[in-house]
């Protein structure tokens, strides 16, 4: 068994943003069911200071078709996740990641129906 102990940052260094594996259980769940819809081909993770992002993309060379952030800071206000489209604008904002989700599964529906 190898067990792996992360170092301590250090005082200067800041903790970057990242996503729980229970909320990435909840992203990855609705990724899968829109790859197999045939919508979605790629994601990515960044990990940054203030932020959180999962960005979904279309083609691997395009800019994201959906970004979902999460923002620790704005947990008091407005919620600390947010669904943006493409051009930036904010779909959804709330404190419940799966709440906040569902104006994407919305949207596989209607793919799933048209065909």
């Amino acid at each position: 068994m190898n067990s792996l102990t992360p170092f301590p940052p250090s005082p200067g260094q800041s903790q970057q943003v990242m996503f729980h594996r229970t909320e990435l259980n909840v992203i990855l769940s609705l990724y899968g069911r829109m790859v197999a819809a045939g919508e979605w081909r790629d994601y990515g993770i960044s990990a940054l200071r203030d932020v959180a992002v999962f960005s979904v993309f279309r083609r691997t060379a395009e800019n994201p078709l959906y970004r979902i952030e999460k923002r620790p800071k704005l947990r008091a206000r407005q919620g600390e996740y947010a669904v943006y489209g493409m051009e930036g604008q904010v779909l959804k904002r709330g404190h419940d990641l799966r709440t906040v989700l569902r104006v994407l599964e919305r949207k596989l529906i209607r793919s799933v129906d048209s065909d």
